[in-house]
């Protein structure tokens, strides 16, 4: 088992290296074609714009091979943030943006909904999971997670969402779909908690991608 964590130019990746590598797997940073194509598992983290992320995924080559191991070969792969957001069809971020398309859905600015709300969404907050969640195996019903981010993934197919977070009028915190697995938290940074969904993910993801 050899994990890949894709480097595209955005957000901290050495927090997820360490993450994983602290879990006991084969962990390795690259944008290189063959290294990815050679994992058995992909990590998508970012920090940042949407159309940035996309801009620098088509600069280095990257989402034809994406959409072969992801789609084709059904690897399964942990969108983290930003990555989360480019799985989605469009993000209205600078204008508008083409996504990964792999989730039908929205990238949208959040709306706060109470006085004390900020944006950028930053820090720890609670996580509603549903039954039967992959990530949240393990996990109590209610997990604190650490956020940092300004916009939201709206999915049409809410039955998708499997994790919410109630900031800002309520938004989607976890997508699991086949072997697509999404977070808008970062797991790196919460803890033991998020050590234990990036375990699931990794020991978990391939029952899933199955149905």
């Amino acid at each position: 088992m050899k994990v890949c964590i894709i480097d595209y130019g955005l957000g901290n990746l050495t927090s997820v290296f360490n993450a994983v590598e602290k879990l006991g797997f084969d962990v390795c940073i690259s944008n290189d074609i063959k290294e990815i194509a050679d994992s058995t598992y992909l990590i998508l983290p970012g920090v940042g714009s949407f159309s940035n992320g996309m801009k620098n995924l088509r600069k280095l080559n990257l989402i034809d091979l994406l959409n072969h191991e992801v789609l084709e070969n059904k690897k399964p792969i942990l969108g983290i943030c930003l990555g989360m957001q480019l799985f989605a069809s469009f993000g209205y971020e600078n204008g508008l943006s083409k996504g990964l398309g792999w989730i039908k859905g929205d990238v949208k600015k959040l709306r706060l909904n109470l006085e004390s709300e900020r944006i950028p969404h930053m820090g720890w907050n609670d996580v509603s999971v549903t039954k039967g969640s992959i990530l949240a195996d393990n996990i109590t019903e209610s997990p604190v997670f650490y956020f940092v981010h300004s916009y939201q993934f709206i999915p049409e197919d809410s039955s998708l969402v499997t994790g919410v977070c109630d900031y800002a009028g309520g938004f989607a915190a976890m997508i699991e779909y086949k072997n697509i697995f999404a977070t808008q938290f970062h797991p790196e940074k919460s803890h033991d908690i998020g050590l234990q969904l990036i375990e699931n993910f990794l020991c978990r993801s391939d029952a899933h991608a199955e149905n």
